[in-house]
């Protein structure tokens, strides 16, 4: 039997037409490009609603000039929603509030830690317990605030010295814009 010879010819591989390729991967990246900024668009609302709201953060901060807040007088200014005590100590408020540092308190503190300005006490007016509104100063047992829900007594300085409340009457954060004006809460934003 003779050998049958057999020729391999290889061909090229076909040659892909340039433009449909280009085409093709121009096609693609547009696709990809819209898709995209489709979901950005989708999800931009969704992200923004996790910002807090114009009204909130009107909210944010209080400005209160204390210029005409006499020695010994409080008043009481609203920030987010809540009641705030703004109190300008007397000298013997300020003494009273020094002595109670040396005292075992139920949540210890020392007054310069609660107050920038020794004549200056700003504090939350929500009681540790409940959350009750405290009667204003110079009514409870330690010529401080007396929450009149339960009986918790709270000193010169906001501690909380007698009654089932477990801890101090909280001071917000804030800061003195000026020498009589003081700044409740954060800015954000």
């Amino acid at each position: 039997m003779a050998a049958i010879a057999h020729s391999h010819t290889h061909s090229a591989p076909p040659v892909l037409d340039q433009p449909d390729e280009n085409k093709r991967d121009f096609l693609i990246l547009a696709t990809g490009a819209v898709g995209a900024a489709g979901v950005a668009g989708a999800a931009w609302p969704f992200v923004q609603s996790w910002s807090p709201s114009a009204d909130v953060l009107s909210q944010a901060t209080t400005e209160v000039d204390v210029s005409n807040l006499a020695k010994g007088q409080m008043i009481t200014v609203p920030w987010q929603g809540k009641p705030v005590f703004i109190l300008r100590r007397t000298d013997d408020q300020i003494a009273a509030a020094k002595k109670g540092d040396a005292e075992t308190l139920p949540d210890p503190a020392k007054d310069a830690e609660r107050v920038q300005n020794p004549e200056i006490l700003v504090v939350l007016a929500l009681c540790s317990h409940l959350g009750c509104v405290p009667q204003p100063i110079g009514t409870g047992n330690f010529g401080g605030f007396l929450c009149p829900c339960h009986g918790s007594h709270y000193d010169t300085s906001g501690r909380i010295r007698q009654g089932p409340a477990p801890k101090n009457l909280p001071v917000p954060f804030y800061t003195f814009k000026a020498d009589n004006v003081l700044v409740i809460g954060k800015a954000t934003g």
